[in-house]
């Protein structure tokens, strides 16, 4: 992964992909999940990647939860958009974590028989 200029305007908010249901309530400091800790980061999406990044890295999942995070509550020196192979343009990533007071909403998404992950989102207004 190589450094990638933030994109222009930022989002107002980036996405955590989670295979299932959040804790309720969100915890202050979020569980990392095996992955996350892995890498030294915490995996994003923008709204535009969220469709991609499911394609790419969820394919055998017919269901899974979807956190909305406010981007402008982290440090910008904590967010560093990394290129990651296929999600066309950079991916923030998150050098720390996040919790209850980042988490703006989450969402279940489903995937029926026969149905991409695009085909789900398309149209969905909840990913601004």
């Amino acid at each position: 992964m190589s450094g990638e200029l933030p994109p222009t305007p930022l989002p107002t908010y980036v996405y955590k992909i989670i295979p299932s249901a959040p804790p309720s309530p969100i915890p202050e400091a979020y569980p990392l999940s095996d992955l996350d800790r892995k890498d030294g980061f915490v995996h994003l999406s923008t709204a535009r990647q969220v469709p991609i990044t499911s394609s790419l890295f969820f394919t055998e999942f017919k269901s899974f939860y979807i956190l909305k995070l406010r981007l402008s509550n982290f440090d910008p020196s904590t967010i560093k958009w990394d290129e990651a192979p296929g999600t066309n343009g950079g991916c923030p990533h998150l050098y720390g974590n996040f919790g209850a007071k980042d988490v703006v909403d989450s969402k279940e998404f489903v995937r029926q028989e026969n149905q991409t992950w695009e085909d789900v989102f398309r149209g969905d207004r909840w990913l601004e």
